[in-house]
């Protein structure tokens, strides 16, 4: 399995396991277009030459876009897999909470 750029920890390669966010999935990549088009919109900005401070709002509001994508897929995945897990027990339980410990800290790092 291929995994994010700047990403090294561990990836679950569980096939036959719907991901937490399964139930959202349309309403995620919704958004994530809706986010697409913003990004798009600043490129045209640029080529414009719009204003620098015009540029910038809309920059943090692509961003506000994402951390808000990101922070329901870090719910849906503590609700669903993390709990899962610590359900289940055993070294998964370990591995799952780690796994999100390391998300929530490169979200708070971003």
């Amino acid at each position: 399995m291929d995994t994010p750029l700047g990403y090294d920890g561990p990836m679950s390669d569980d096939a036959d396991v719907a991901p937490g966010y399964a139930e959202t999935k349309a309403a995620h990549l919704r958004r994530l277009r809706r986010v697409e088009g913003q990004v798009r919109g600043l490129q045209r900005m640029i080529e414009d030459d719009k204003y620098c401070i015009d540029v910038l709002t809309q920059i943090s509001a692509a961003n506000r876009a994402l951390q808000s994508v990101a922070l329901n897929l870090l719910d849906e995945h503590l609700h669903h897999c993390v709990a899962h897990a610590v359900t289940t027990g055993g070294d998964e339980a370990t591995v799952k909470l780690n796994e999100a410990s390391a998300a929530v800290a490169r979200l708070v790092r971003s």
